[in-house]
């Protein structure tokens, strides 16, 4: 049996891409999930460019693929609210929580001159504030619980360095590794770790979204993909959910590695 196995993990963003992957490994480690989307967005800035973004559709997929101790929730992590909600359900279910990760995120992609206030508002509600209230209530609980805990919040190479026509996503994911590294030292105490996982490349729905916005002329989503890896990797190799999911099981059994952001990006942000 896994050294994991019984633990009961929360993760945003659990249907699509990195949450996903996540799911999917911790699930197979027997590590009972609680996985959140978000069906209805209040705005259509996002990587789906829809308000109808179908997270909890997908959470519940996933869910009902893992199987057994796992189960989905409709919530908006941007909404104090139906995070409070979100952990009760599964305090509810399942009586504890051992493992919060935060994969929730959006993105757009727009020269500042282009972009909105309420564009910047979204993105940083939900990459920033999101991973705010997440974390807020994952103390909260776990220092009810008196048995420490693991926070791995999701945010991305572009919280290291700067990219054109991103400046509100790297806006936000700057901040959640400034915020996880302050964090981690406030609860360090207690046994409770906060790290960052800083995907390069994961060819997520985000990336769908951005080959549009970077191709060049003539250029089809395929060749604009494989020019930012051959760019921007060293490896020459995009990463993967699968690669996002092992160093979150890492993170899940290390003690003593805590305030971190972790590059897994081929060499990009060396």
């Amino acid at each position: 049996m896994s050294d994991v196995a019984g633990k009961v993990a929360l993760i945003t963003g659990g249907g699509t891409g990195i949450g996903k992957g996540i799911a999917l490994l911790f699930g197979r480690e027997g590590i009972k999930l609680a996985l959140n989307g978000l069906e209805h967005a209040p705005t259509a800035d996002n990587q789906y460019e829809t308000k109808h973004i179908g997270g909890f559709s997908a959470a519940q997929a996933v869910a009902d693929e893992i199987g057994g101790d796992a189960i989905a929730i409709d919530a908006d992590v941007a909404d104090a609210a139906a995070v409070e909600a979100m952990f009760a359900q599964t305090i509810d279910r399942f009586g504890r929580v051992d493992v919060v990760v935060n994969a929730a995120g959006v993105i757009t992609a727009h020269p500042i001159a282009e972009m909105s206030e309420a564009e910047w508002d979204n993105i940083m509600d939900v990459n920033a504030k999101g991973t705010f209230l997440v974390n807020k209530a994952a103390v909260i609980q776990m220092r009810a619980q008196g048995e420490g805990g693991r926070i791995i919040n999701i945010s991305s190479v572009a919280g290291k360095f700067g990219t054109a026509t991103l400046s509100h996503y790297c806006a936000s994911k700057f901040a959640v590794v400034g915020f996880s590294n302050a964090l981690a030292k406030e609860v360090a105490r207690e046994g409770i770790t906060v790290n960052c996982i800083c995907p390069g490349i994961v060819g997520t729905q985000m990336w769908t979204l951005l080959n549009d916005a970077f191709a060049e002329p003539g250029e089809t989503p395929e060749q604009v993909y494989a020019r930012a890896i051959e760019r921007f990797i060293p490896q020459g190799i995009p990463q993967t959910e699968e690669d996002m999911a092992d160093l979150a099981l890492y993170l899940v059994r290390a003690p003593h590695v805590t305030g971190q952001a972790i590059n897994l990006d081929g060499g990009a942000a060396l």
